[in-house]
């Protein structure tokens, strides 16, 4: 599993996670989170990287920790 950091989060059900020495953030929809309403960005995840039909991005995400 890798870790990022939330970057963003939309109200359309979808954002992206930083991850370290990558230049591109990752992907994920709501569908990968079972708790995307309590998600906070900054929060630190896990998560897997699968290719999708619009490149790279992130299934399988859970919290870490916590947003400071």
């Amino acid at each position: 599993m890798d870790t990022g950091t939330i970057k963003t989060l939309t109200e359309k059900g979808f954002g992206f996670i930083s991850r370290e020495g990558h230049d591109k953030d990752l992907f994920f929809h709501m569908n990968e989170c079972a708790d995307f309403d309590s998600l906070k960005e900054g929060q630190t995840v896990e998560f897997t990287v699968e290719d999708g039909p619009k490149g790279p991005s992130a299934t399988g995400v859970t919290v870490v920790e916590a947003a400071a």
